[in-house]
């Protein structure tokens, strides 16, 4: 299987869009809030991966880690 190439600086709205199953799979990381209704569409507008980890106080390792347990290439 092909891993899929995604930039974690492209903002989380963009990424969802383009991936829906990264909501459940960035969601079970900590990003909880993209669940809540209107969030993924205003907050997610600005806000990237990146950005998000160091605001959740998450390793980026980590965020890259089960990316590519779920066929995903994450690059910074």
């Amino acid at each position: 299987m092909d891993m899929i190439r995604i930039d974690l600086n492209e903002t989380v709205y963009t990424l969802c869009t383009k991936y829906p199953d990264l909501i459940d799979i960035l969601s079970g990381l900590g990003f909880t809030d993209i669940t809540k209704p209107g969030m993924l569409q205003t907050a997610g507008r600005f806000m990237t991966p990146v950005k998000g980890a160091a605001l959740k106080h998450i390793p980026l390792e980590q965020i890259v880690q089960t990316l590519a347990e779920h066929g995903y290439t994450a690059e910074v």
